[in-house]
């Protein structure tokens, strides 16, 4: 196109000096900013699928520690819960489905410490706004034992469920794992759990009991007499009614009674904001006297043919 038919069209006239290189500038400045808008998007893509990258193993990260949380984590929770006394050794599998021994032990520090055959196996699951754990174990609970946890106001409540009236029964040598006395009396015989079902609740630190249960020892024995056969005993324990305070309800209620057997024992208390109170007497006929003796010192204070035992 030359000068004149620009000027005809209305068009500026273009310079044939350098007229090539005055075009390449602009074409070459265009392509610069695509370039630059480009990789502006580019990195704002980057960064943002990094954030997600992020959030998403975060994430993943978080549900499989929670699925897959190992069972060590219940064991330490108890043992905590119960300042040593009650464990749960060789911890298997995880939070949700596990097993491990049942220990009794003198607490911390203590070199007293008596197992259970056979593990106890758990298993939990979500229940409405709570839990739901299963225990199980072939030597003392009768079938599966469910425990229904549930969130409160103030705490918690846990409602056992068992398989019919007996919950399960244990060895009583295994309370020596306790320490003293239980380690120095040695029982012998079986120690039953009967419940029909009961709760405990926890209201700002505090537990209560609600509902009741029946502690059986059945024919007991003791290193401490030659008596082949103590006798046959009963703990009832009687808590709160449903929705009353342990502190107005006056705590845990129980009574000791004797079903049977030599030596013969009788009694009431209650457990109430932590502190344990009892009175009872320990007696023996006169024919096996000499044969409990010391048992009855060890019990409590003699008084005669009987011991007296006072705790609180």
């Amino acid at each position: 196109m030359n000068r004149f038919t620009a000027s005809r069209l209305g068009l500026p006239a273009l310079r044939r000096k350098g007229g090539r290189g005055t075009v390449r500038p602009v074409v070459a400045a265009s392509r610069f900013s695509d370039s630059t808008y480009a990789e502006l998007a580019w990195g704002r893509a980057r960064a943002g699928s990094m954030r997600w990258s992020v959030a998403g193993a975060f994430a993943g990260a978080l549900i499989a520690l929670v699925c897959f949380a190992p069972a060590a984590w219940v064991a330490n929770a108890v043992s905590n819960a119960t300042r040593q006394k009650f464990m749960l050794a060789d911890a298997r599998g995880t939070i949700w489905s596990g097993s491990a021994v049942a220990v009794l032990t003198g607490g911390a520090g203590s070199h007293d410490a008596s197992v259970l055959p056979g593990r106890l196996v758990w298993s939990m699951r979500p229940q409405g706004l709570g839990m739901l754990v299963r225990l199980s174990q072939p030597c003392c609970l009768n079938g599966d034992v469910a425990i229904a946890l549930k969130p409160s106001l103030a705490g918690f409540t846990a409602v056992m469920q068992p398989q019919g009236a007996t919950v399960g029964q244990w060895p009583a040598a295994w309370l020596s794992g306790l320490g003293t006395p239980w380690n120095t009396i040695q029982l012998g015989g079986v120690l039953r759990v009967l419940s029909s079902g009961m709760t405990l609740e926890s209201s700002q630190g505090r537990w209560h009991l609600v509902g009741g249960m029946e502690l059986e020892l059945m024919g007991a024995s003791s290193r401490l007499s030659t008596l082949h056969t103590l006798g046959s005993y009963r703990l009832s324990l009687r808590g709160a009614p449903a929705g009353a305070a342990a502190e107005s309800a006056g705590g845990v209620q129980f009574t000791l009674s004797t079903l049977g057997g030599t030596l013969q024992l009788s009694g009431a208390g209650a457990w109430n904001r932590g502190q344990l109170h009892f009175q009872g007497e320990a007696r023996s006929s006169d024919a096996d006297d000499a044969a409990l003796t010391n048992l009855l010192n060890i019990i409590g204070r003699r008084e005669g043919a009987r011991s007296v035992i006072s705790i609180g």
